[in-house]
């Protein structure tokens, strides 16, 4: 493999464009013979994502395994974003041998098939955690000091007083407690960005512990039920499994501190948006920021939508330039470290 001429092919998509990753590539392979070909799917302006499909042991993918088949028949090396590859690609792909994937899990790769044709699958994880985490910020500060009720209230003719009324008004970050669940890539950004307004920050994660930077920070971990009674605002960061589907849930909002506000900029199913409603209609809950839904797009109809009380985003925290080249930067990486004989630095177990 180090010495014939190797084909890879990059199924990309708007995001994640193909030339991005053949121009780091080319930079990191260096004279290495490469032929490069690649597909651009039409997303995410024409076609969404399938979330999961029963008949499929993938998840998260654009298109039919089988619409890919043609693509896969002489390539060495798969880069995709989107693209999901089952055991019925791996029959179509005779030379595959490596599989990258410019997202932070491999959800859209039957990795038992992958693992049992001998293809090494790697990805990237915290591609675009600092795009998340900042957006997580902006979202809260939008939410808690009126950005977007102000925008529309100019933008609407009116220049509305109201959000200069004491009653209206939001707070400063250094007054607020902060909770952040889930303490991973994200989460530790989160984090980071916080410390200079002056917030006190608790952070939740059975599975992490603080560094000595993090105590002497002031950074607290605490028991998430304990989070939630203390916080004046709780962000969600943890990855989606079993454990965490619906943590979230109604009797977890009951708990939460009054007035308070929630930001999820992770995946919906972590948290219940009907129980959300009903905190944020009664006045339990002051406000939300919300960039993921479940299911996405979420009905036109939801009562949730219409709420006065709400910032929505259409599931755009991780949609930055620089994730992009860093995702790129870090596949170009790996797989020259492969081609090389050295293992991967992201390698999926």
């Amino acid at each position: 493999m180090a010495s014939e001429t190797l084909t890879i092919g990059t199924i990309g998509d708007g995001f994640m464009q193909p030339r991005f990753f053949e121009e780091a590539l080319q930079k990191r392979l260096g004279e290495r013979p490469v032929t490069y070909k690649n597909m651009i799917l039409d997303w995410p302006l024409k076609v969404q994502s399938t979330k999961r499909d029963p008949v499929l042991p993938v998840a998260e993918f654009v298109g039919r395994p089988e619409h890919y088949f043609e693509f896969l028949s002489d390539v060495d090396i798969l880069v995709t974003h989107l693209a999901p590859v089952t055991s019925d690609s791996l029959s179509h792909a005779p030379k595959l041998k490596i599989i990258a994937v410019s997202r932070g899990g491999p959800v859209n790769i039957e990795m038992p098939a992958a693992r049992e044709r001998g293809v090494t699958v790697i990805n990237t994880p915290g591609r675009n955690a600092s795009a998340v985490a900042e957006f997580t910020v902006a979202s809260l500060l939008a939410e808690t000091r009126n950005l977007i009720r102000g925008h529309l209230s100019v933008a609407s003719g009116e220049f509305k007083r109201d959000f200069y009324h004491f009653d209206h008004t939001g707070p400063e970050l250094c007054e607020l407690t902060v909770g952040i669940v889930g303490y991973g890539d994200i989460g530790t950004r989160v984090a980071r960005l916080l410390r200079p307004f002056g917030c006190r920050i608790l952070v939740s994660d059975p599975f992490k512990q603080l560094t000595d930077e993090d105590r002497a920070a002031g950074i607290e971990k605490v028991e998430l039920d304990d989070l939630l009674r203390s916080a004046d605002v709780v962000t969600l960061h943890p990855r989606v499994t079993p454990e965490t589907k619906g943590m979230i849930g109604r009797a977890r909002i009951e708990m939460m501190k009054p007035g308070s506000y929630i930001v999820n900029t992770t995946r919906g199913q972590v948290l219940d948006y009907a129980a959300l409603y009903d905190a944020l209609v009664s006045g339990h809950l002051k406000g939300a920021a919300l960039d993921t839904f479940d299911p996405e797009p979420p009905p036109a109809d939801l009562p949730l939508l219409k709420l006065p009380n709400v910032t929505l985003s259409p599931h755009i925290a991780g949609a930055s330039r620089y994730s992009i080249i860093k995702a790129a930067d870090m596949i170009a990486e790996d797989i020259g470290r492969i081609l090389d004989g050295q293992p991967p630095l992201y390698p999926t177990k």
